[in-house]
């Protein structure tokens, strides 16, 4: 069995203001290239197909001229599940058509129960879900944590799988043993969404979404994240993005990451104005990159702005290079409070004005806004 394997694409994306659109489509059919030449026999979309749960009526026209290509034009099985960001209601409103045109779209927790065939492969497809949804479907109200729903869900799989058949695990969730960018965030914030990796060992590969680096998890094994198909965050500048092609043989599975060019790269460039401002310069780069600039002037620029803009017409952001000035000595308290994480300092405050503490919805928020924060710088 040979698939590719894909995620977060983030249909109707923006970047700083700009829409990224263009780029997507662009993407898009540098991706079906490689399906095409690499004769995979299923596309695999790990979540987060929109950006948001309610998407522009451009987006939500893209990705139907996407469906039409992959799936009647191309003639290729699609395998997808709804991500965090998607509207799972919505997504679910045509997948019974879909089904029958071999486009499998899982949105909702009992889907994910019953394996879709394709060859000697039973791809099970599981949506992002959250304890509710488990809580729902196992009639249990004691499942409180992602880790324990994931423990049952898995096991009810199990009871599935044909020992003649390879089995593919598609979700959309965070890995223990990950690294994130800004589109995420550290590991250790992760105690409500994260799933150990040792929970996912029945599987002859896993295919994930939700974290935008390839590389999230530093394992080379079985369990592996695809990267979301472009770089929608600074933070993502030196980050490689593309697909994998995924081949599931008899003894063992090959894993083949396959880099994809964007229509226009992000890129921080800093120096002066005047050099920045200079033909010398600007004619070595690609000026239709969307680009981020620290200017290293100290002298007021009237109107540099715009000025930058008429060269760099994709500028998403402009500031300072902030030197760094001689710290006066903190004292052992303050010490201590830079040390703290985030979310525990967060904690801390509202605790110390509300004079209670956060409810466990509220620290799923407060852990979720972490995550996106970190993505997005």
């Amino acid at each position: 069995m040979k698939f590719l394997h894909t995620a977060d694409w983030h249909i109707g994306r923006k970047l700083n203001g700009f829409s990224l659109l263009e780029e997507q489509k662009d993407v898009f059919e540098k991706l079906m290239t490689v399906a095409k030449n690499e004769k995979v026999e299923a596309i695999v979309i790990a979540g987060d197909l929109y950006d948001r749960s309610i998407p522009s009526v451009e987006a939500v026209s893209l990705f139907n001229d996407m469906m039409i290509e992959m799936n009647i034009r191309a003639n290729f099985p699609v395998l997808a599940i709804s991500g965090n960001h998607d509207s799972a209601t919505r997504l679910d409103t045509a997948s019974p058509w879909l089904k029958a045109q071999n486009f499998h779209l899982h949105t909702k927790l009992e889907q994910a129960m019953t394996p879709i065939v394709i060859n000697n492969t039973q791809f099970y497809l599981l949506p992002y879900f959250e304890p509710f949804h488990a809580r729902q479907y196992f009639g249990d109200d004691s499942l409180r944590n992602i880790q324990t729903c994931m423990a049952l869900v898995l096991k009810e799989m199990e009871k599935t799988f044909d020992s003649d058949k390879k089995q593919v695990l598609v979700s959309h969730f965070f890995a223990a043993g990950s690294t994130k960018s800004d589109s995420e965030t550290p590991l250790e914030v992760g105690g409500l969404d994260s799933i150990p990796l040792d929970m996912l060992e029945a599987f002859d590969y896993v295919a994930l979404g939700h974290l935008h680096y390839k590389g999230a998890i530093k394992e080379n094994g079985n369990v592996q994240y695809s990267g979301s198909l472009l770089k929608y965050s600074l933070s993502e500048e030196h980050q490689e993005k593309g697909i994998r092609i995924v081949e599931l043989q008899d003894e063992s599975v090959e894993n083949q990451f396959i880099p994809l060019k964007p229509l226009r790269d992000v890129r921080q460039i800093t120096g002066s104005f005047k050099e920045l401002t200079s033909p010398e310069y600007y004619e070595k780069i690609n000026r239709e990159d969307y680009v981020a600039i620290s200017l290293t002037d100290t002298a007021i620029i009237f109107n540099a702005l715009n000025e930058l803009r008429q060269i760099y017409p994709n500028l998403i952001s402009l500031d300072r290079v902030v030197k760094e000035t001689k710290q006066e000595k903190v004292s052992e308290k303050e010490e201590e409070l830079i040390q703290l994480k985030p979310e525990v300092l967060l904690k801390n405050y509202f605790e110390e004005v509300s004079s209670s503490s956060l409810t466990k919805r509220q620290e799923a928020w407060l852990e979720e806004a972490i995550i996106q924060n970190s993505l997005e710088k």
